[in-house]
């Protein structure tokens, strides 16, 4: 009996200090929502407790909107200025897919429909979603499970089709969280300035994260898994109503990929969806209206999915950029494509773009699809400008066929690798550049290929240093066609 008073003294204790500490918190900037009536039992919808604690936060100034372990069903939730949402370890926010019709915003209204996709032009039919703020963060080792969004855009849908959109913000934190299922796009972030993604991990359907018109971004130590489209894609549409670049962005210490969606999270890495794209890469582009510029990319991994894409198609100038010591394993299609096209989706009498001063470095591919060579490409008239190529390695699979046929310029098309067919070289396809630097570069199959190692077609001012290419007898290494060497 006297041990039964002892223990219910200090369990007394112990839960008036712990509602102390509670009241504590609150008073120092933290807001529980569940102090705010949000239940966490995964039932009940919990956005409107969620968003009054947004708001309650907003209304002193700002502090950390707080949500301890629990599974939170929930509508569209909005954002404010001077605000941290926090999700501590065992907490999910998880998108409803129940009476989507009052749950989640509906699209609204913006400055232009026309020169992007749908997805690119609304941005408040979202789980999660801010326009207009500043000084946000979203932290904690919790998890964003985009469950009830959409794969694609429906006309007429009131089903939102993002996790986490941000639009015209800046001084964004998006820290440690896990996305996982997150819809059209995990993080959009359009005309946002100055903000940092570290340490993320994202297993999704669709894009993991999309960087548009964005300025001083830095992404770091994040895991990207996205089987049916990109992983970490940048791009630069007309969303806000005129031209503006992405620029002065790092991407480092990251892993993309495309295994089965959830395979990544759950450790199985599953190669079993045969409907799969096998995207999951590094991308600038398609939408591309104003370009790309002073963009460093370092220490990456690439694990079965498709390579690494430079694209400028409708108009932008995509210029001083380097990439250096990535590592790719079963690649999908080409390794390394770059291309500058006229697809020209946007406004009228918008000159073709350009693409220049970009630098590859320290490339180390191993089973690379024996269809794809890496592709560099610009059109007739429009030359890819002073490129440089150093210290590559690739390994493909190889086992080609040989190609009478040119290949086609499709200058208007949607660029993907796929685009032009079967390469005629297993190694290198390279056309309309002016100004190309390559050192230390060679390739090699894992299988006889009757291909030749490189082919380099319309090339001005062509600068090569140990270039080398294994080859099945009889065939030449390189082949040039209107090219001087």
């Amino acid at each position: 009996m006297k041990y039964l008073i002892i223990f219910s003294l200090l369990a007394s204790m112990i839960l008036i200090r712990e509602n102390a500490f509670s009241q504590a918190i609150n008073q120092q900037g933290v807001y529980n929502v569940k102090i705010f009536g949000a239940r966490g039992d995964g039932k009940t919808l919990d956005s409107k407790a969620i968003n009054k604690a947004i708001d309650s936060a907003a209304i002193a100034g700002g502090g950390m909107v707080y949500l301890p372990a629990g599974n939170y069903l929930s509508g569209s939730i909005h954002l404010k200025s001077n605000i941290s949402l926090y999700l501590d370890q065992g907490a999910t926010i998880i998108a409803t897919d129940e009476d989507p019709g009052s749950a989640y915003d509906q699209e609204e209204q913006t400055v232009n429909t026309i020169y992007q996709d749908s997805g690119h032009s609304h941005f408040h039919n979202a789980l999660i979603w801010g326009e207009n703020i500043h000084d946000v963060s979203i932290l904690g080792p919790g998890t964003i499970w985009g469950k009830g969004l959409l794969k694609d855009y429906k006309k007429g849908s009131k089903e939102a089709n993002k996790s986490l959109v941000l639009y015209n913000c800046r001084n964004i934190i998006i820290r440690d969280v896990t996305f996982l299922h997150g819809g059209w796009f995990a993080i959009l972030a359009t005309g946002v300035d100055n903000m940092t993604i570290d340490d993320v991990k994202i297993d999704t359907n669709r894009d993991g994260m999309d960087i548009d018109c964005c300025r001083n971004v830095h992404i770091s130590n994040c895991t990207v898994n996205s089987p049916y489209d990109d992983g970490i894609c940048l791009k630069s549409t007309y969303a806000l109503g005129f031209f503006r670049a992405t620029e002065n962005v790092t991407i480092t210490n990251c892993q993309v990929s495309a295994y089965d969606e959830g395979s990544v999270l759950d450790g199985t890495y599953k190669r079993e969806d045969k409907q799969a794209y096998r995207t999951g890469r590094i991308k600038f582009g398609t939408e591309s209206n104003g370009g790309f510029k002073n963009i460093a990319i370092s220490n990456c991994l690439f694990d079965f999915c498709q390579g690494l894409a430079l694209e400028t198609e409708d108009g932008g100038l995509l210029q001083d950029v380097t990439i250096s010591n990535i590592t790719m394993r079963d690649i999908t299609s080409a390794p390394i494509f770059l291309r500058l096209g006229a697809r020209m989706r946007a406004p009228q009498r918008t000159p073709i773009g350009e693409l220049r001063r970009v630098s590859i470095n320290n490339i180390r591919v191993y089973g690379s699809n024996s269809a794809y060579s890496c592709i560099i490409s610009g059109i007739p008239g429009h030359d890819i400008q002073d490129l440089e190529l150093s210290n590559i390695r690739i390994y493909y699979d190889g086992g080609g066929k040989i190609l009478d046929t040119k290949v086609p310029e499709n200058e208007k098309n949607y660029p993907e690798p796929s685009m032009f067919g079967n390469m005629p070289a297993y190694g290198f396809y390279i056309r309309h550049v002016a100004g190309l630097k390559i050192t230390d570069v060679e390739v090699s199959f894992l299988n006889d290929d009757p291909r030749p190692a490189f082919v380099l077609d319309d090339i001005k001012g062509l600068n090569m240093l140990n270039v080398t290419g294994q080859t099945t007898k009889g065939v030449d290494t390189f082949k040039y066609i209107n090219t001087v060497h």
